[in-house]
């Protein structure tokens, strides 16, 4: 509105004119979609991790608060909304220069755009192999167990138990150990020959 212009007050037949915006910049809500085939997975209270568009270098926490029970569809996808609350107390007990002048300059902004990122299982501190080095067999996986003879290399299948995959590398959770290397897709020099 600029001054001078008339104020419709609002009844039944007109919504009124909009002097004002006013956002609580304190109590962020992250809005999102995710798809039919992931909603599943998801619980009230798990953890997010926020990125904006416009501010790639800061990550904001979060946590899920609402899980639509009816699907849209987008694109001829059927997605859910989902809201999620960001936690800004913790971007500002943390020391970092960059989060501190974040909060400071107000650089956070209504109507963003941003990416949510959901961890659903993580496994730290493992054993990995990358996964085109694992034989599926029916149930069963394998890897080949480099074997240094006097005759050369020669290889081992050998039973393994798997975990979690990130499409790259997967977790070895039995019948392997850390100091044995196996035959993967790769051809690698060996320079101690």
């Amino acid at each position: 509105m600029k001054v001078g212009n008339s104020v419709i007050n609002s009844n039944t037949f007109n919504d009124g004119t909009t002097i004002a915006t006013v956002a609580n910049m304190e109590d962020l809500i992250f809005r999102g979609n995710i798809d039919e085939t992931e909603v599943g997975q998801l619980n009230i209270g798990i953890p997010m991790k926020i990125t904006i568009g416009a501010l790639q270098d800061i990550s904001l926490e979060a946590s899920l608060e609402y899980i639509s029970p009816k699907a849209t569809q987008n694109n001829g996808a059927n997605q859910f909304e989902i809201k999620a609350a960001v936690r800004l107390n913790k971007l500002k007990e943390s020391n970092t220069e960059q989060s501190a002048a974040l909060v400071q300059s107000s650089a956070i902004r209504a109507g963003f755009s941003a990416n949510a990122e959901i961890v659903l299982a993580e496994a730290i501190q493992v054993l990995s192999v990358p996964e085109s080095a694992i034989e599926f067999s029916g149930d069963s996986t394998f890897v080949y167990v480099v074997q240094k003879g006097s005759d050369g290399k020669s290889y081992q299948r050998q039973n393994v138990t798997t975990g979690l995959s990130d499409g790259v590398n997967i977790e070895i959770k039995k019948g392997l150990k850390a100091d044995e290397a196996v035959r993967g897709p790769q051809i690698i020099t060996d320079d101690n020959e």
